[in-house]
């Protein structure tokens, strides 16, 4: 059988097939989210020191039911309902046990999509505890050439938070639309190379509406937010993922994050890791900022993130408060507004990092779901990771 004909048995396509303008659709992405970088350029992170790690089975845990809006299914069923890839789970942070889609090696990476957010957020709260960076200094203290940009009056804390009245909207599946020439400047999409990401977020305007008032959900923010920690430092960003995130974290796995033409990191959504990489910075949250019993990143800068921080008011104006009608979004977390006090990051195409506090547990799950959003399955998704979180 010749390597041909073993990848097209085991995807159902040839890897020709999978290129810049297929790589982010159904069902070439069940392999391209484990392989973005061999279709994008990417800067990697090493792993700490260490062995490698074994799958652990989640056993009968597959067959039970959960109870679901439209019905109950088995945990098995509804991972494959939802196209999971890759899910681990950890309770108390000890491993419950891990789950793979046939077409996923245990132990592969996957992009998280916008949970970059998320962990990009940590590193600019690490680097507020080190004194070296504002929330609450304007933009253009850092980028001076913000000015004349929708950023231009800005605050950092706007940034953090999605509250910059962006004049932008994020039009994943429009080919000409502004955020195609957003995606052709981080070099996700064919055509790009002429523009680099920096100059695409300076010529971006904002909306009449002040600054502060909405939750507005748009990627480049979160993209302004890796160059202004870079601007902070001094350093590139997957330097400071690798010195003050991913060793102090006791990561196993390699990382890395995609770059555009300048090498700038797509922190909006260009980071790869594995789901049990990804639970430990899930874990590190739960328990207040620490790993491996270490303190990684602030207590009072999680608190802040995951508890009490955030305006309900601006995210009720939002678009996403039907997922969570009592939320709050700080510092690129989602607050759900749960008794549970439960929190989160999100990725399109069904990433997710869910942390319940009472519970002890923390979920990843990773995903190639065929559409980039789908409001009808994202509920579905936080009522299952509701219910998972109490059955371990």
């Amino acid at each position: 059988m010749t390597g041909k004909t073993v990848f097209e048995a085991k995807y159902g396509f040839a890897r020709k097939d999978v290129r810049l303008e297929t790589w982010r659709l159904s069902p070439f992405n069940r392999w391209s989210f484990q392989n973005v970088g061999e279709l994008v350029p990417s800067a990697h992170v090493a792993a700490a020191p260490g062995g490698e790690e074994q799958a652990k089975s989640l056993g009968g845990l597959l067959e039970e039911k959960v109870s679901l809006p439209g019905g109950s299914e088995t945990v098995e069923s509804f991972l494959k309902r939802s196209d999971t890839d890759g899910l681990t789970i950890l309770k108390a942070g000890k491993l419950t046990g891990d789950w793979s889609a046939p077409h996923m090696p245990f132990g592969a990476r996957h992009i998280i999509f916008s949970i970059s957010k998320s962990v990009t957020a940590i590193l600019a709260g690490i680097l507020e505890g080190e004194g070296i960076f504002d929330p609450n200094a304007p933009v253009t203290q850092y980028i001076p050439e913000a000015k004349g940009s929708a950023y231009g009056d800005a605050s950092v804390r706007n940034v953090l938070d999605m509250t910059v009245s962006l004049d932008f909207e994020e039009a994943y599946l429009d080919p000409e639309s502004a955020f195609a020439r957003y995606r052709r400047s981080t070099l996700w999409n064919p055509g790009g190379g002429s523009e680099s990401l920096a100059a695409f977020l300076m010529t971006i305007q904002r909306l009449g509406e002040p600054h502060g008032q909405t939750f507005r959900y748009r990627s480049p923010n979160s993209d302004v937010l890796g160059i202004l920690v870079e601007r902070a430092s001094g350093k590139r960003v997957s330097q400071l993922l690798s010195e003050k995130l991913w060793q102090p974290l006791g990561a196993a796995s390699e990382m890395s994050v995609t770059v555009d033409m300048e090498g700038t990191a797509r922190t909006a959504g260009g980071m790869s890791m594995t789901p049990r990489d990804l639970a430990r910075i899930g874990e590190m949250m739960r328990q207040g900022g620490t790993a491996n019993g270490r303190r990684v990143v602030p207590e009072a800068w999680v608190r802040d993130t995951v508890a009490t921080g955030g305006s309900f008011e601006a995210w009720q104006r939002g678009t996403m408060a039907f997922l969570f009608p009592k939320g709050r979004y700080r510092n690129k977390w989602y607050q759900t507004g749960h008794d549970s006090g439960a929190f989160c990051g999100i990725g399109i195409h069904g990433q997710w990092l869910y942390v319940n506090p009472k519970t002890e547990v923390v979920i990843a799950k990773m995903s190639s779901q065929p559409e980039p959003v789908d409001d009808k399955l994202d509920e579905d998704i936080v009522a299952f990771l509701k219910a998972l979180s109490g059955m371990v």
